[in-house]
């Protein structure tokens, strides 16, 4: 199992240099002058502006610039923003609460409907509730999350003004920050409806960027279930007399989830993707919105952190997944 870990670790390391040349150059390639977007209409003499790019260090080689943002990242330094002039990381460390707690609802939505509806549908192959998921599921996965999201905004806030439609809590509420992470922090409150507010806020950027994930799993499931199902000790199981909730529950769902697991991982990770569009729609104040601020202000050292904490995170999350399914099946961990 170590020497599985430690190959798994080996991949890691190229993957994450690569992620940094690509963070450093994709901001680049984009028009336009940062020091001009920041003044906006405003001009700078040519004598401003020299000053501005040896201030930020822009004057720099391109290589220069390069290898001093690595070694900012070595020492733990993310650099500061073009624009605030605050440290990166302050204002990650604002905004990751945000993040986390939008993508967080969205895969606890994701894997218990997916799971369930999944497994049902296995069960009940070709039957209309089959045939109906597997209709919702491939719908799901084809809606565009901007269109989607604009869909539910104009049915449930502007037409059935049953949930708001962007931020994360009514502005009458000045809530303490705690944790950052505001249903707690809302729970905790003594301001009544505070808790109702931000749980009302979550719920349709939460469907929106679940809705895919959604019917990755349940599509999944259903395949993996009807897979398992076919296996010999299934039929071994069944001839044995055992109550047909223990065959499923005990002997096939336990097997049918080793893919599963690996589907719901990669979906942790595409969440991240996801909620850059998701946050843009519901203006939630989140690292995705943060990151699309940035991209249009050409803030070159937020949007490298952006794009390197977001490509860290689907890397973490799918040697995460990676380690646990060597647990799960040992057949995996001798494989070379």
């Amino acid at each position: 199992m170590f020497s599985f870990v430690l190959r798994k670790l080996a991949t890691v390391v190229p993957t994450f240099i690569g992620i940094t040349l690509v963070a450093f150059a994709l901001i680049r390639l984009i028009p336009g002058d940062p020091i001009e977007v920041m003044v906006g209409e405003r001009r700078l003499d040519p004598e401003m502006h020299k000053a501005a790019m040896i201030r930020l260090g822009l004057d720099k080689p391109l290589h220069e610039q390069y290898f001093r943002y690595v070694s900012d990242l070595v020492h733990g330094d993310l650099g500061i923003s073009l624009v605030t002039r605050e440290p990166v990381t302050k204002e990650f460390l604002t905004l990751f609460p945000a993040t986390v707690e939008l993508a967080f609802c969205a895969l606890i939505l994701a894997v218990v409907v997916g799971l369930a509806l999944g497994m049902t549908a296995g069960l009940k192959r070709g039957s209309i509730f089959d045939q109906s998921v597997m209709g919702v599921a491939t719908f799901g996965y084809s809606m565009p999350i901007f269109w989607w999201g604009l869909i539910l905004i104009m049915f449930f806030s502007v037409q059935l003004g049953w949930t708001p439609v962007s931020g994360r809590i009514d502005i009458e509420y000045d809530i303490a920050q705690r944790t950052g992470f505001l249903l707690i922090d809302s729970w905790l409150s003594p301001d009544e409806g505070a808790f109702k507010s931000a749980l009302m806020h979550l719920i349709l950027p939460s469907i929106v960027l679940g809705t895919i994930p959604m019917a990755v799993v349940a599509r999944m499931t259903r395949s993996s279930m009807l897979e398992v199902l076919r296996e010999d000790y299934i039929r071994t199981a069944r001839a044995k007399g055992l109550a047909p909730t223990r065959v499923v529950v005990v002997h096939a769902l336990r097997n049918a989830l080793i893919p599963v697991i690996t589907v719901i991982g990669l979906q942790t990770g595409t969440l991240l993707a996801g909620a850059v569009l998701t946050e843009t729609i519901f203006s939630w104040p989140g690292i995705g919105k943060w990151l699309v601020d940035s991209i249009s202000r050409r803030d070159y050292p937020v949007v490298q952190a952006g794009i390197l904490i977001s490509a860290t995170t689907f890397i973490v999350v799918n040697l995460v997944v990676d380690i646990l399914y060597g647990v799960v099946n040992p057949r995996i961990r001798s494989a070379k």
